[in-house]
């Protein structure tokens, strides 16, 4: 199986339009959010669902350190996954995502019921836990909110595009499913997989 996009080069710079935070005149901001292009082919016999998932591996765990002016996060510093998007049940028959159908723009405390391809359901994205605590942001982030990496942040920030052929119609989910919950569900039923991916960066210190 193999996956591309048309909205930007794998392993190349994901453009600001399709990223939430970009640099700003007066620093830093939201973005476009649109979701980016995605297409593939060559799909395995016996397909009869698929799951996507979109994962930045380089977000930092010093919690403490992000947004900060004073210092800048080092580039070995242990990493964890954020998960930028989460989709399940997209129908065997799908090839493509247009750009812009699933997210255009950010919406505050979340997007309550994003569009996408028809019989398909997305789940929280980790901007749930990362508002939480902030009153005017806070709520279920469903679909696709893209990247927004510390703008103090030295290392390169990588965003995976995940795609997996399934031999199941639909997962067993709830209502409220995270890319976590995705992964254990499809586990016995995965019949093949594509990555393409892009990065992205606000640090002005930062090439790539």
């Amino acid at each position: 199986m193999r996956i591309h996009s048309n909205s930007f080069e794998h392993g190349r710079r994901l453009p600001a339009e399709f990223a939430a935070g970009q640099a700003s005149g007066d620093g830093y901001g939201f973005a476009a959010n649109r979701n980016p292009h995605l297409a593939w082919d060559d799909v395995p016999a016996g397909t009869r669902s698929f799951a996507l998932i979109c994962i930045d591996p380089d977000v930092p765990t010093v919690a403490e350190m992000v947004g900060r002016a004073d210092v800048q996060i080092p580039e070995h510093q242990v990493r964890c996954d954020f998960i930028h998007w989460v989709v399940a049940d997209l129908p065997a028959d799908l090839r493509e995502i247009a750009a812009g159908s699933c997210s255009d723009g950010v919406v505050a405390h979340g997007k309550r019921d994003p569009a996408g391809p028809g019989g398909s359901r997305q789940g929280l994205n980790d901007y749930t836990g990362w508002f939480a605590a902030d009153p005017d942001m806070a709520g279920d982030w469903y679909g696709y909110d893209g990247a927004f990496p510390p703008p103090n942040d030295l290392r390169l920030h990588r965003y995976f595009f995940r795609l997996f052929a399934l031999d199941v119609e639909r997962l067993e989910l709830g209502p409220r499913f995270t890319a976590a919950d995705v992964f254990y569900a499809m586990q016995g039923h995965v019949l093949g997989q594509a990555t393409t991916y892009a990065t992205y960066s606000l640090n002005p210190a930062v090439e790539g």
